[in-house]
């Protein structure tokens, strides 16, 4: 992020004991040390919840993805079914042929017993 080398470092320090003194800089090291934990602390925290967005946003998309190509794999597979359907009912039905004989005279019919046969002696 920063290119600080030794030399700067050396340098900083050198002008903030001229600065601050012997007696206040290392509570001023240590209240800066306590800052900069807090920053890594929160940038760290916030680069943990846009990466954790991120992923959430990309499961969203691809179960919606998932989702239309299993819609249009129904689709395809119901289109034959649905074709089919509509024309067996768009196709006009053929009228059954009528009979002569009514339910009562066939159930007539199977209760007659036959004629029988005299027996050959």
């Amino acid at each position: 992020m920063f290119d600080i080398g030794f030399t700067e470092l050396l340098i900083v320090g050198v002008v903030a004991l001229i600065v601050l003194g012997p007696e206040r800089l290392p509570h001023a090291v240590k209240t800066a040390g306590m800052w900069i934990g807090k920053i890594k602390r929160t940038l760290g925290s916030v680069q943990k919840e846009i990466s954790e967005e991120l992923r959430v946003e990309e499961m969203r998309r691809e179960a919606k993805e998932q989702q239309e190509q299993l819609e249009k794999q129904v689709d395809s597979m119901t289109k034959p079914f649905h074709e089919s359907l509509r024309e067996d009912l768009l196709r006009p039905s053929p009228q059954p042929e009528k009979t002569a004989t009514t339910a009562t005279e066939t159930s007539e019919e199977s209760v007659t017993p036959e004629p029988r046969k005299p027996a050959a002696e």
